[in-house]
């Protein structure tokens, strides 16, 4: 009996795409890694958290650390200012200009070192990307007693003008009370130790340098640093809502420690019953509050223009 041929089997040709491509995407397939964790991400606000943490954690073991104020500007601010800068860092591949050279310019003119760092290091150290490829390093401020303030006050000859701050917070109000109280003719800032915005890379910055000519004192305790300031002839003035007094009609002629609570606390109990006077400056009526620093320049700049009257000569 004749074989039968065995029917041979046939081939699927399928239509459309195949499975896979032939290796062809697997460069683009193998894409950049696991995504980093939020904290490693300079951008994210999880690495600001860390970098708080560290710092808090280095704070319990050593001393305090240097800053670093970043931007262009703030730099050539800070080095016009005669900051004692520790270095200059400039990140590599940085595009040159007019601000990035006059930067360099001030460092080599006061013999401030100059280090050329990769960007990430730059980034790790600002916290973020926003540094402009620049910084500068400084140490950690010198606070000065409220007993300098009083004396620089006393060998200025002119009647003292020293504010004080409580409550605040924030650093960058403080920068902004440093910088009006050096623009209007002030002797100095009180801080309290703790619980307050002390003096940071950002406060050094928003102060445009001026932190570096203008004295800022640490208190122990406010109420009795204002007793201090009582027994030298200070009129304490603190700022305050539908106070005792306003802008208008104060005599601001005489020495005045001026005292300002934050936008949302205001002063604390202890330290209103302790003011000689309670200010408040007239605004329009649906204007509930100002804040800190702009209150603090207001104040200022009616304290100032008293008493540039008062030197005037009269005829």
């Amino acid at each position: 009996m004749a074989n039968k041929k065995r029917p041979t089997a046939r081939k699927a040709h399928k239509k459309g795409p195949t499975k896979g491509s032939g290796g062809k995407g697997r460069r683009s397939l193998r894409g950049k890694g696991p995504t980093p964790k939020a904290e490693d991400r300079v951008y994210h606000p999880a690495h600001q958290r860390k970098l708080e943490r560290e710092r808090r954690r280095q704070g319990k073991n050593s001393g305090p650390t240097n800053e670093l104020v970043v931007g262009r500007n703030p730099v050539i601010e800070c080095l016009e200012a005669g900051v004692p800068a520790l270095r200059l860092l400039v990140a590599q591949g940085t595009g040159h200009d007019e601000r990035l050279s006059k930067a360099v310019d001030l460092a080599t003119k006061d013999n401030v070192p100059i280090d050329e760092v990769p960007r990430f290091e730059l980034d790790r150290r600002a916290g973020n990307t926003l540094h402009q490829g620049i910084g500068v390093e400084i140490p950690p401020y010198q606070y000065a007693t409220p007993r300098d303030l009083l004396d620089a006050a006393h060998q200025s000859g002119e009647p003292g003008l020293v504010v004080m701050l409580d409550n605040i917070t924030d650093p960058r109000n403080l920068g902004a009370v440093i910088r009006s109280t050096a623009a209007f003719g002030g002797h100095g800032v009180i801080i309290p130790e703790r619980r307050t915005a002390a003096v940071t890379a950002v406060a050094w910055r928003t102060s445009a340098g001026t932190a570096a000519r203008l004295p800022v004192a640490r208190a122990t305790n406010l109420n009795r640093t204002i007793k201090e300031f009582q027994k030298e002839n200070y009129q304490v003035v603190g700022l305050e809502a539908g106070g005792d007094a306003t802008l208008d009609d104060y005599d601001a002629t005489t020495p005045v420690l001026l005292v300002i609570g934050s936008e949302g606390k205001g002063l604390s109990r202890l330290v209103r019953e302790n003011c000689d006077t309670l200010l408040s400056i007239p605004t329009a009526d649906w204007v509930e509050s100002l804040n800190a620093s702009v209150a603090a320049g207001a104040v200022l700049s009616e304290f100032a223009r008293q008493r540039r009257a008062e030197r005037r000569p009269r005829g």
